[in-house]
């Protein structure tokens, strides 16, 4: 099983899409094992986009990621990167086709209503930014039978 990190970002919480976003992503079968809601200091969200330092957009972005609370959450399931990935849908609201997160909900390029993370390595470095150990439950097991075929050694 794989972990990934999905933001609502600001302006998803600001609109009251929380809801809708965690929907999304249990109706798809993901198991959500870490939920938290904060404020961004400056410098964690720093830390977090620190990728993207020197770039036109960065200053813009710390400005927006801090505007106000987020949604932080830690999702679990076989293949979940790219699952929750394809859910978000391209970055830029225009451009991404309808039936994702993005795509339905979001027009800006900017306001793009949620984050998540691209690989494993970016997972790993950004979940300690908003989660401890005690912020994450572990699955039960018998959860697992409703959503992949367990009947064998390997999870379909």
């Amino acid at each position: 099983m794989e972990r990934t990190l999905l933001i609502v970002k600001p302006d998803g919480v600001a609109r009251g899409l929380v809801g809708e976003i965690l929907t999304r992503l249990e109706n798809k079968g993901v198991f959500i094992v870490g939920l938290r809601m904060l404020r961004l200091d400056e410098a964690a969200a720093r830390a977090m986009y620190a990728v993207h330092e020197g770039r036109d957009f960065y200053e813009p972005l710390i400005r927006y990621i801090t505007g106000g609370p987020l949604v932080a959450v830690i999702a679990e399931g076989k293949s979940v990167i790219s699952i929750v990935r394809s859910l978000a849908g391209p970055t830029f609201g225009s451009a991404a086709p309808p039936g994702t997160i993005r795509g339905d909900l979001a027009v800006s390029n900017r306001y793009n209503i949620v984050h998540a993370s691209d690989s494993s390595e970016s997972y790993e470095r950004e979940w300690p930014i908003f989660f401890d150990e005690g912020g994450i439950v572990e699955l039960d097991d018998a959860r697992l039978k409703w959503i992949y075929d367990t009947s064998t050694s390997e999870i379909i």
